[in-house]
């Protein structure tokens, strides 16, 4: 049970690493402002909720999951997924955005904490990095493609993304001056400091300056939109709200998807992390812990959370040395909630839009992306697939077709069997045939040797018999050994599959033999009666020594095939003669 508490570890706490982990949470803290708002922005939730969602669950975050340095709060992704949920629910019920937002919350936190508790942790290792590249890439889009009416002051579009261009260029003519302006300043701004004074918090500056320049000129009166014309923010302590749970059958789908992205994001953060610290991560741990800060949220007014990759490298960067490090965060949240919501208030929504835009572009990594379309055909199929799959159809459908890209994926290299007749090379030694080259060493008319190597089981069958099938058509061959030492996941379809080949072979006077059946092997093949129909004197268990089970192998299929076309030259008569005669010189 101590696993799942993993804030037991601060009772070893240093105290000489408080300095640091204080000093590290107000940079964090800095840039969560920011991000939280614009995130709540692009789920279409009430600004506040970004903040929420940044207090509370990072205190439960910080105590009960198993990395050190992740941040919990809202991201990027996550936010996109939860505002098509909003919308669509929204529109459906007629609910309020804040009550979509922490039902979701808690379905999410409750899926993941199961999956936790349920040890589900290596489910995430079945989505592939192509998969979650492409869903982040193609939400990156879809972020600054909604992000275009706030930046020119147009009135906003809802539909997919050529409808959102198309409202969006129509109304140009619409366009406001002065948004424009402070998106692209904001723009300016961020990347100048990045470039010059990386070590400077351009966003909090970016939009400090823009908040100064707003209230001076009183811009507001302009036509400038401020946070407070979208919805002002309370100063004060996040609420205390309740999930509507009878909106759980519309949720579920969208709730699934949060919970599958969230922790695919959330684990790959706290991997990456862990790598530089050299920390040993509990992933069931990171999983629970996860699950109770979304739960958190849903208690607190806030919406489904994730481990942020930007907050949580820079707490890591910033020097912090422990969990309290990420704890503070979400108390100097608290803090910002009590005495600084009037000010977030005056926030420009074009500066956040031109935030946005660097927040997703930041999304879209190009050199991963690269690598992964030079890559293999099936990681190219499966990135470009999801990628598109995110403009096409709504975000949570998006995410399930990438997790079934995964499975495909998986299912199709699971099954990769490989199947390599064996002959005797000119040297004597055994070796596989490759088909592809001329040269196939030294052949025996009579006996064939089929090495297998990988997965075998049910979903190997249609190559396995294909492979005997072809044996089978073959007139001269009396005696096909098929070597299963180097094959794993043998079940009751490969062995009824091994019974039935066994009686067409013998119908055509041919005999199969099976060689290198490791002790799992065997009892399958006695216990299911295998063993029996196909005779035991056509198994071949392994044994000690090199090449021992094939040699008796070799001696029963020679006895089978008796007088053929080889003659006195047949290779496998002459390796064991080879063998037995180095055998006796060793032993005089």
């Amino acid at each position: 049970m101590k696993r799942f508490l993993p804030f037991l570890d601060l009772r070893a706490y240093q105290l000489r690493h408080l300095p640091r982990d204080l000093l590290a949470s107000p940079s964090v803290t800095f840039l969560d402002i920011p991000q939280g708002v614009a995130y709540a922005m692009i789920a279409g939730l009430p600004p506040a909720m970004g903040l929420y969602a940044a207090a509370l669950p990072a205190i439960v975050g910080a105590l009960f999951r198993s990395s050190r340095h992740v941040v919990t709060g809202p991201t990027n992704a996550v936010s996109l997924l939860v505002g098509t949920a909003v919308a669509a629910e929204v529109a459906h019920s007629g609910a309020s955005p804040m009550t979509v937002g922490v039902t979701l919350a808690f379905m999410v936190g409750v899926v993941q904490f199961l999956a936790g508790i349920l040890r589900l942790d290596a489910l995430t290792d079945y989505i592939s990095q192509p998969v979650v590249r492409g869903y982040i890439s193609g939400a990156a889009v879809l972020i600054m493609i909604g992000q275009l009416p706030n930046a020119t002051g147009t009135a906003r579009v809802i539909g997919n993304p050529a409808q959102i261009i198309g409202g969006w260029l129509s109304s140009l003519s619409e366009a406001r001056l002065l948004a424009v302006l402070f998106t692209l300043g904001t723009i300016v701004c961020v990347l100048y400091l990045r470039r010059f004074y990386p070590r400077l918090p351009a966003a909090i500056i970016a939009l400090g300056l823009s908040i100064v320049v707003a209230h001076v000129f009183q811009l507001s009166d302009a036509g400038l939109h401020l946070v407070a014309d979208l919805a002002p923010l309370p100063a004060g302590l996040p609420p205390f709200t309740v999930p509507h749970l009878d909106q759980w059958a519309g949720l579920l789908p969208t709730a699934i998807a949060c919970a599958v992205l969230s922790l695919v994001e959330s684990s790959s953060v706290a991997r990456t992390l862990a790598a530089r610290s050299g920390q040993r991560l509990d992933m069931a741990a990171e999983f629970s812990g996860q699950g109770l800060a979304n739960i958190a949220a849903a208690f607190s007014g806030g919406y489904p959370v994730s481990g942020s990759l930007a907050r949580s490298t820079l707490n890591q960067q910033a020097g912090a040395q422990s969990r309290l490090s990420a704890l503070f965060c979400g108390l100097l949240m608290l803090a910002v909630l009590l005495f600084l919501g009037p000010v977030v208030n005056q926030t420009p929504i074009a500066s956040l839009a031109g935030l946005l835009f660097i927040l997703a572009s930041d999304l879209i990594d190009r050199d991963r992306i690269r690598m992964i379309l030079r890559g293999t055909r099936g990681d190219r199929v499966a990135f470009l697939a999801t990628l598109v799959g995110t403009w096409l159809v709504p975000l949570d459908q998006a995410i399930y077709i990438g997790v079934g890209i995964s499975i495909l994926l998986f299912l199709r290299r699971a099954r990769l069997l490989t199947i390599r007749e064996m002959t005797i090379s000119e040297k004597g030694r055994f070796r596989e045939v490759d088909h592809e080259q001329e040269e196939r060493g030294q052949h025996c008319s009579a006996i064939r040797i089929l090495n297998l190597t990988g997965p075998l089981f049910f979903a190997a069958s249609g190559e396995l018999q294909d492979a005997l099938e072809r044996m089978n058509a073959e007139p001269h061959i009396r005696v096909v050994i098929l070597r299963i030492r180097q094959t794993q996941g043998l079940d009751i379809t490969i062995t009824s599959l091994l019974e039935s080949s066994q009686r067409q072979l013998e119908s055509a006077g041919k005999t199969l033999l099976v060689l290198g059946l490791r002790p799992d092997a065997m009892r399958l093949f006695e216990k299911t009666g295998i063993a029996s129909r196909i005779g035991p004197a056509n198994l071949f268990p392994v044994q000690s020594g090199w090449f021992t089970a094939m040699e008796a192998a070799l001696r029963r299929a020679l006895t089978l095939a008796g007088e053929h076309s080889c003659g006195t030259h047949c290779p496998f008569a002459t390796y064991l003669t080879a063998q037995e005669t180095l055998r006796d010189r060793l032993e005089g």
